[in-house]
């Protein structure tokens, strides 16, 4: 053991027994009662300087209090997309060990059938809502799912003593149908209220809806039992739909354009102390978004503005809603006695038309919509989001959803616990996998490979406990690599060797600094060619562990297609 990680493992051990200065987690054995609540709320396809508390310019004022009562996360990284995320968060393991190498509705041909991409959340693993209920828990979700539609995949199977829950990827965020017909062009829209299922009425709109669920679902249970509760928003994912009164907010917002926004959100960062003061190339980003933004005609400008208009509007609208969750929790006397995780499960999404091609009835569902100017961000409209406003969101990171770049995998991540110093900043590089254990060491409830009865794969994640309550401590970091459909990742720590392919990609690995470089523009690989030959063993183990076929891999194309049509709509 080196002597880093002897400290690092006394720092861990003096945190998990209360010998740390403030209130800790409880003791091992203590009962089930006097345990403190979790809370894990899920933003889908938010980035990263969305929110007021990482520099957005977005109202997000139940997110700020959050932040000033808990620890931000500069460093949280996630699977470029939303089920293979949900996976990791929900097991503590890579996504392939959790079924989900990719997502069910873009399995690569040469892995269907094959371990690893079932495209729902494995037997082989448990989930944290199974994990929490063994321990005691009541557990409760609400929102997407997105894990498995069949019996024994549902949320009422997988842990959740209640559930309400949108079984796709996403959908109107009106209610179902909404288009004409019978789809929502997203594979189509199943709500289940425990199980059962149920159907929107007149008034629905996704966010409100959900929070409404859970905290029904907190109010009618038992006080004297702790929870585990899932609260998991469709905002601000495709179709970008909101409600009028909140789109008027922004109406003005974004008139000046994409490289202006990408100006002001690396400025609200650094002012926000999660981004170094200076960053190579930057004034590079701006310029050429900018130079796109003023080759449009003033109409373009107009449909453009008011996308991100509505985007905007669909955040605005999730935040009133924590607050409406943490208000309720006040209430009862339990958000002091609640640990809170608040995160985003992978980046910004930059969308075409064609990558939604396999999913049945999309193209219809599509070409029926009402996108005249006048009709964007309504029940009739289906709005996607343009890859440069996404580009501008993700800055002064490269890309977004859909690839493995900091831009589709560094998310937003707010804790607040007990004793964790409020206001306070961590450049800890943590993983998704990484969130299972660490939650469940704050509750002290055991990860142990034995879930009701069954034996599951053991949580390969590392509990970052440590670096919450002091955010001086960094883990000792060892070399983490994932694979999403034919793209490679390796990270070690700050150090990043990526391959991609497709139209971005040259199907070569390439080593990047993301400490000073986030948008991984200077190849490092001959300056570090021993970490770099380290960090290819490292992948090549990861191969041969999951049965990827390399060959194969190099010729698959990203699910986000990052080519724009700007036309698309009216």
């Amino acid at each position: 053991m080196t002597l880093w990680r002897f400290l690092l493992a006394c720092t861990a051990a003096l945190v998990l027994t209360g010998c740390v200065s403030g209130t800790q987690p409880a003791a091992e054995g203590t009962p089930v009662a006097q345990r403190q609540n979790v809370l894990v709320i899920v933003a889908d396809d938010l980035g990263f300087s969305d929110i007021a508390p990482y520099g957005g310019e977005i109202a997000t004022p139940n997110l700020s209090r959050l932040a000033q009562r808990g620890i931000r996360l500069t460093q949280l990284h996630s699977a470029p997309s939303c089920s293979p995320s949900r996976a990791m968060l929900f097991s503590g393991a890579d996504s392939h060990v959790a079924g989900l190498g990719a997502m069910a509705e873009a399995i690569p041909p040469h892995y269907r059938g094959q371990e690893g991409f079932e495209g729902v959340l494995s037997s082989r693993v448990a989930s944290l809502a199974e994990r929490f209920a063994e321990a005691g828990y009541r557990t409760a979700m609400a929102g997407k799912w997105h894990l498995g539609m069949e019996q024994g995949q549902r949320p009422a199977q997988r842990g959740f003593s209640s559930s309400f829950a949108l079984m796709q990827c996403a959908s109107n965020h009106f209610g179902a149908g909404g288009f004409g017909g019978d789809g929502d062009g997203i594979g189509g829209a199943t709500y289940l209220l425990n199980d059962t299922p149920w159907t929107p009425g007149p008034d629905f709109y996704s966010s409100d809806v959900f929070t409404s669920m859970l905290i029904d679902q907190l109010e009618g249970g038992n006080d004297e039992t702790p929870f585990f509760a899932y609260l998991s928003f469709t905002a601000p994912h495709s179709p970008l739909q909101a409600l009028p009164q909140d789109i008027a907010r922004y109406a003005d917002t974004y008139a000046d354009g994409w490289g202006a926004l990408a100006r002001r959100r690396i400025e609200g960062m650094q002012q926000a102390g999660i981004l170094q003061p200076r960053l190579p190339d930057a004034d590079a980003i701006f310029v050429q978004l900018q130079s796109q933004w003023d080759a449009l005609s003033p109409q373009q400008q107009a449909v453009e503005a008011r996308r991100m208009a509505i985007y905007a509007a669909m955040v605005d609208r999730m935040d009133h809603n924590i607050g409406r969750l943490l208000d309720a929790l006040e209430r009862a006397g339990e958000l002091d006695n609640t640990t809170i995780l608040f995160i985003s499960d992978n980046g910004p999404a930059g969308e075409d038309p064609r990558q939604y091609a396999v999913v049945s009835g999309f193209s219809e569902t599509y070409g029926s919509a009402d996108n005249s100017h006048s009709s964007m961000g309504s029940a009739a409209s289906f709005v996607l989001q343009d890859p440069r406003w996404a580009s501008a969101i993700a800055a002064p990171s490269r890309l977004f959803k859909g690839f493995v770049t900091e831009g589709g995998t560094r998310v937003p991540g707010i804790l607040v616990a007990p004793g964790v110093s409020a206001g306070a900043i961590s450049y800890a590089v943590t993983q998704f996998p990484d969130i299972a254990p660490t939650l469940l060491a704050l509750a002290s409830v055991p990860a142990t490979d034995n879930v009701g009865g069954r034996s599951v794969a053991a949580i390969t994640g590392t509990s970052f406990v440590p670096s919450l309550f002091d955010a001086a401590v960094l883990p000792d970091y060892e070399p983490i690599a994932f694979g999403f459909n034919g793209q490679g990742l390796v990270r070690f720590g700050q150090w990043k060797a990526i391959r991609l392919v497709g139209p971005l990609g040259d199907g070569q690995w390439h080593l990047y600094n993301t400490a000073d470089d986030p948008g991984e523009l200077q190849d490092r690989q001959d300056a570090e060619p021993a970490l770099f030959d380290t960090m290819m063993e490292v992948w090549q183990n990861y191969v041969r562990e999951h049965g990827l076929n390399e060959a194969a891999d190099l010729g698959q194309v990203p699910m986000a297609d990052p080519v724009p049509q700007r036309e698309r709509v009216q």
